[in-house]
């Protein structure tokens, strides 16, 4: 029971169920129970989304008032009932992979996108982190997720009347929060001990149950800590490197911890980003305890349950620590808890082992730690290779070993109550809960005129909530009454509205559609076809950058009076998010190829109907035809060229004025666009499938999670013997490996190909331990040539085994190389070890 029942009425028969509703954030996507919230306080619960605040806020009298309404109470129990039965049904995983090894998937992130009532997140990332948590959820994987409850969380942002962005800090008190203490049996707070710089700090627990998943958060603000240390967990990003590593450290080190406290022994861990790559170490520690094994082969065993997963497109993103400061906070533990020495540690976050000023890498760590690391789209997967090159030298680009699953989002969390009947009718009540098959024909059966209510509907809705908090925000803001009162009418349901919402920083370049003042100018005020935008995002509080951009905005419609046609939208959050991606027409992004690893707000209009205009970038590479929106640029790199950036402003100006403006306003006889539903219907049908989250997690499970755990589970035997041998294996290979040597090669035609031989010398490495390759680069930019070699019986007089290969192809014998790589203990080559040993 949460430790603040004893504000409600404890008298009221039913609270009990109305409470387990209210702290389950299952809500957060089931329409069916915003009805509850608002029949209390829709006042509130407009505001906040927040039904544990709503129950908490109510007169006891009013409640008992509900509580004694018939159908009121009708209504709670058939979300009970649902609840109950989605809690007891076998779902998705069930169904499928009963008898698997995998039995829980342990998810670390430093942010999660749940709900507004749980503002512990920035962003993309906390975006990704709870949707696949939502996701997981519906799909009854067994996840269970750790990140970090912070008393602030990321700032809220005002705009005043100069187009200066105000950043706030609101504390979240977690009374207010869907959130539940962690206690031990006899009733005492659970609580983890982590030290830091000698001094210990403890972490108090809390609960956040979603659905069939639950998230555990870790804090600092305990009455026991030195006051230094009770700020630890206030801000999401916030300071600089020494509360980022503090942060870091709790999040890792204490997040595996926690886990072990409550009896948790995941077979995978799911890295969301670098930030908790410290739980590589405190994984692999305990083994190390538990096993008598050394450190080295403890990572060894544990590697292979983890998973890192990338989303930074530059390695300046990647969160890195000078050597002083992990010493200053590691140093000590990695002596007395790993029986590391200090240059150790070091050597596992740094690019160069032997460069003592090289600074430590979380993302070189993760790697290192992981036995599979992925990007999170196909782009970016090809991205990260590059930037993970150093990490495998002389290994080609292309064999880097960074895999990808491409994000998506949870669609039931980004629907419209509208767009969900649509779904619902088409395709039935459970159709985010297992496999996608058939969507694509169910919603190419809808009607014209079902689709197109669905966005008159859903726009209207949009146009009302931005009216009412458009009149909020010039209001705070100090605007005059009458320019308050003219917010509560402005923008119009049937006309065209684009929307710009992001983090506002110049690589997301927010300033293209200003490249000529004028001429957007004209296509927002034509008076036959208008078009409305809506523009909404943060920058870092730091970033003055990223404000100056926010200004060129505010400036622009002030200076020419644009108040009916352009609106900013403050403090973009999740609830304005959902308004958004739920009404507007049209989702614009225009990113720096190849900067936006994958980008998911567009995602989040497939699903109600909403059209994207996108550079081809991160997730639209893989989305884009011609049928479904339209795409920006050529499909290269162009850096920060200032031309360039003026072509690609013209061409969204073309794009605009020729084509989707035409579009959205040629009209039937019903007055349906008929061009723009079957696009519409094109963008429903194939893309929302593809970029769900259900889809991602369906993936991540199958691609990774299974075999990590069959991977971890066979090492882990024996006390960790497989890390023994790998450990010992690796060592006489590195001592032995230059000495590899190769003798003359032979290449004879043969049967539209040729047949290869070459006498290898191993320079006593035992065969078993090595594979010998024949080896073409890709022709084409794709997968290059790799064909095993087999080694002959009977060696030649001068004693060195011949290896030989036959090939059919077209190509010259000069484009085909021998090279010999590691192949022991089922490894993963080269994540696991990087030699490589090339005939020329």
């Amino acid at each position: 029971m949460n430790p603040h029942f004893g504000f409600l009425p404890s008298d009221v028969e039913g609270m009990d169920d109305l409470v387990g509703l209210a702290l389950d954030l299952r809500w957060s996507w089931n329409h069916e129970a915003d009805e509850v919230w608002q029949a209390l306080d829709p006042d509130l619960w407009a505001m906040t989304h927040n039904a544990w605040i709503v129950l908490l806020t109510m007169s006891h009298e009013q409640l008992r008032i509900r509580m004694a309404d018939p159908a009121f109470r009708g209504k709670i129990n058939d979300l009970l009932e649902k609840r109950q039965q989605a809690a007891d049904e076998p779902a998705w995983f069930q169904k499928k992979y009963s008898g698997s090894a995998l039995k829980t998937v342990a998810y670390f992130s430093m942010e999660y996108m749940l709900s507004e009532a749980l503002p512990i997140y920035v962003g993309g990332l906390g975006n990704v982190a709870g949707d696949q948590l939502k996701a997981a959820a519906d799909l009854g994987v067994p996840v269970t997720a750790v990140g970090l409850l912070y008393q602030q969380g990321y700032f809220r942002q005002e705009i005043d009347r100069n187009g200066n962005q105000l950043a706030l800090f609101p504390y979240n008190d977690p009374m207010q929060l869907p959130i539940t203490p962690l206690r031990l049996p006899n009733g005492e707070w659970l609580r983890i001990k982590v030290t830091i710089s000698g001094y210990p700090v403890w972490l108090r627990t809390w609960q956040v149950q979603v659905g069939r998943t639950r998230l555990y958060l870790l804090d600092s603000n305990d009455a026991a800590n030195l006051p230094i240390y009770r700020g630890l967990t206030s801000e999401v990003y916030g300071g600089g490197e020494e509360l980022r590593i503090k942060q870091e450290i709790i999040l890792g080190i204490g997040g595996w911890r926690l886990l072990r406290a409550l009896g948790i022994r995941p077979e995978v861990c799911h890295m969301n980003e670098g930030h908790a790559a410290f739980l590589v170490l405190e994984r692999a520690g305990d083994f190390m305890k538990e096993t008598g094994v050394s450190f080295e082969e403890a990572l060894a065993v544990t590697r292979a349950g983890n998973l890192f997963t990338t989303h930074t497109a530059v390695a300046a993103g990647f969160d890195h620590f000078n050597p002083s400061l992990v010493g200053q906070y590691l140093g000590s533990y990695a002596w007395e808890e790993l029986h590391l020495s200090f240059d150790a540690l070091m050597a596992l976050g740094r690019e160069n082992p032997n460069d003592h000023g090289e600074s430590f890498n979380m993302a070189w760590l993760a790697v290192r730690g992981s036995g599979a690391v992925n990007g999170v789209s196909q782009l970016h997967g090809k991205v990260s290779q590059q930037l993970f090159q150093s990490l495998f030298p002389r290994w080609p680009r292309v064999e880097v070993p960074v895999g990808s699953v491409t994000n998506g989002v949870h669609m039931p969390s980004w629907d419209s109550s509208f767009s969900e009947e649509v779904w619902t009718h088409a395709c039935g009540q459970d159709a985010w809960k297992g496999g996608l098959e058939g969507m694509e024909q169910s919603i190419s059966c809808v009607p014209d005129e079902f689709l197109w209510e669905m966005r008159n509907r859903s726009k209207d809705t949009l146009v009302r909530y931005m009216r009412d908090r458009l009149a909020r925000q010039w209001s705070v803001a100090g605007y005059p009454a009458d320019i308050v009162e003219a917010a509560r009418h402005i923008f119009d349901p049937a006309v065209l509205t684009l929307s710009f919402a992001r983090r506002f920083v110049p690589y997301k370049r927010p300033f293209l559609l200003l490249h000529d003042e004028q001429r957007l100018i004209r296509i927002l005020t034509n008076p036959d076809r208008p078009v409305q935008l809506i523009l909404a995002g943060k920058t870092s509080p730091a970033d003055e950058s990223g404000k100056a951009l926010i200004r060129q905005w505010i400036q622009f419609i002030e200076r020419y009076r644009l108040y009916r046609h352009v609106v900013f939208i403050s403090d973009y959050d999740m609830l304005l998010t959902e308004n958004l991606v739920r009404g507007v027409d049209v989702w614009l992004n225009t990113p720096r190829r190849p900067w936006e690893a994958s980008g998911t707000s567009g995602m989040k209009v497939l699903v109600n109907g909403g059209i994207n205009v996108s550079e081809l970038d991160g997730w639209w590479v893989e989305a884009y035809t011609p049928e479904v929106g339209w795409a920006l640029g050529d499909g290269k790199e162009h850096g920060d060229d200032p031309a360039w950036d003026a072509e690609e402003a013209n061409a969204l100006y073309n794009i605009l004025e020729q084509q989707l403006i035409p579009e959205f306003y040629t009209r039937n006889e019903r007055g349906i666009p008929e061009k723009w539903v079957h696009r519409m219907r094109k963008s429903m049908s194939t893309l929302t499938p593809q970029f769900s989250a259900n889809r991602t997690v369906r993936e991540y499970t199958e691609k990774y999670y299974l075999p990590a755990a069959a991977k971890y589970l066979q090492r882990a035997e024996e006390k960790g013997a497989a890390g023994s041998r790998i450990v010992a294996s690796h060592r006489e290979l590195a001592a032995k490996w230059d000495g590899i040597h190769f003798g003359a090669e032979q290449s004879i035609h043969a049967d539209g190909g040729y047949v290869f031989g070459i006498p290898v010398g191993l320079n006593g490495i035992d065969p078993a331990k090595v594979v010998v390759e024949l080896y073409a680069d890709s022709k084409d930019g794709g997968e290059p040539e790799k064909i095993v070699m087999q080694r002959q019986e009977a060696p030649p007089a001068d004693g060195l085994p011949v290896y030989s290969a036959k090939v059919q192809t077209s190509r010259p014998a000069s484009d085909y190389t021998i090279r010999v790589i590691p192949a022991y203990e089922d490894i993963s080559s080269p994540l696991e070890d990087t030699l490589i040993r090339w005939q020329r």
